[in-house]
């Protein structure tokens, strides 16, 4: 019971935190540019793909240093990815704690793949 309850609770966490995140950073993207609110076209330049938005940790970093809007998004979008990969993590914490073996190697493998699909991923 108290495996599932702090499983549920990285979750819950995991997500009200990135949500809070990006909300946080659309106000503030929308702070610094009001044209986004009066004007259709600056509005469909701020949602469509662009080289403007951070594509990189280190743009996300730079812009969170320097309080950019659509890099504080990114951080809460980042934030939404890692809460499963975090529930992975703690389960087979859990799970190495119970003294399951079994479990522990199936969510350690499965741990291991998420992170490397991220290196994969980004690789390519």
């Amino acid at each position: 019971m108290r495996a599932e309850r702090l499983i549920s609770n990285v979750l819950r966490v995991g997500v009200l935190s990135s949500l809070t995140t990006i909300l946080l950073g659309t106000v503030i993207a929308f702070a610094h540019h009001p044209e986004y609110i009066t004007s259709p076209r600056e509005l469909l330049h701020l949602s469509r793909p662009s080289d403007t938005g951070p594509h990189t940790l280190r743009a996300v970093l730079d812009g969170l240093l320097h309080l950019r809007g659509q890099a504080i998004v990114m951080l809460g979008l980042l934030m939404l990815i890692a809460t499963p990969v975090v529930r992975v993590a703690v389960s087979t914490l859990l799970f190495l704690e119970e003294g399951d073996r079994a479990y522990v190697a199936i969510t350690s493998t499965v741990f291991v793949l998420l992170v490397l699909s991220f290196f994969i991923g980004g690789a390519g």
